[in-house]
């Protein structure tokens, strides 16, 4: 079994990103790992260099900034590292996710049980998606998502994050998957209020608008966080100690939306009947 990691990234320092961090979080569990690099303005490319480990492969790229429909360059840079990758499974891991050293073996337990099943085209994962700091959880979005997909399959990413997998050359549909066994660690909402601030200026053209000033974390219902009281990757700890925001407050004047109330009910529900209701990108096989 050969296992390819990939990502894309752009002025991920001056965005706060722990991207670092990230790829080494993936490097024991693959054989390869493709980084898209757009032209920065900062020392992305000479950071991943740093990390001076042959397995990495670095493609320079140039973003296109005519493309400000959806997010859809950053699918067009997704493919451009999935492309190159020679693996039997592609491994999708952002510049703000991270995976646990102790869940590795198990992850790649799974993707070599599963190899040999064409039925089986991606492997989905939990999501811990931190807010306002390390110490708590959102939950009002996606809470399972694939992150690893069969490298023989026609797919595309639209929008960067999810694939559609195409049939006929004119279908597409959500693949079909299996859960990875283990959790990914989602930190880019956590950050510092000044580096967050930084990205959403830098983005927000890519998806037709632009952001407002970022002020902090508080403008959010607070019926949507969770306290986690886990143990962190090993390698976040530096990160979390200088890069990460300590501290959480709600905004005095925040008022609930109609999103918050349907968000709310939705929580009711869950807690009530015990199951978990969020969009899904895949089609579960378990």
């Amino acid at each position: 079994m050969k296992v390819s990691g990939f990502t894309f990234l752009r002025n991920a320092v001056i965005n706060g990103y722990p991207f670092v961090e990230s790829i080494k979080s993936v490097l024991p569990l693959v054989d390869e790992f493709i980084c898209a690099i757009g032209s920065s303005e900062d020392e992305t490319r000479e950071r991943v260099e740093q990390i001076s480990d042959s397995k990495i492969k670095i493609i320079d790229t140039d973003w296109n900034e005519r493309m400000h429909d959806r997010g859809f360059v950053y699918g067009q840079q997704k493919m451009i590292a999935q492309y190159n990758c020679s693996g039997d499974w592609a491994f999708y891991l952002e510049g703000d996710e991270v995976l646990h050293e102790q869940e590795i073996p198990n992850i790649k337990k799974v993707m070599e049980d599963h190899l040999s099943d064409p039925e089986v085209e991606a492997l989905y994962f939990d999501f811990l998606h931190f807010y306002g700091t390390p110490f708590q959880t959102g939950i009002a979005g996606y809470r399972k998502a694939p992150r690893i997909i069969r490298n023989s399959i026609r797919t595309i990413a639209p929008d960067g994050l999810f694939w559609v997998v195409m049939q006929k050359n004119k279908r597409g549909r959500y693949p079909k998957a299996k859960y990875a066994g283990g959790s990914i660690y989602h930190y880019g909402h956590c950050r510092r209020i000044d580096r967050m601030a930084e990205k959403l200026k830098q983005v927000g053209k890519y998806w037709g608008n632009d952001h407002q000033d970022f002020k902090g974390y508080g403008n959010i219902d607070v019926s949507e966080l969770r306290q986690f009281d886990g143990c962190h990757p090993q390698i976040m700890r530096h990160w979390i100690e200088s890069e990460a925001e300590r501290a959480f407050q709600q905004s005095p004047d925040y008022q609930l939306s109609r999103r918050d109330l349907r968000n709310r009910f939705r929580f009711w529900l869950e807690d009530l009947l015990n199951i978990e209701i969020s969009k899904k990108h895949f089609k579960a096989l378990d």
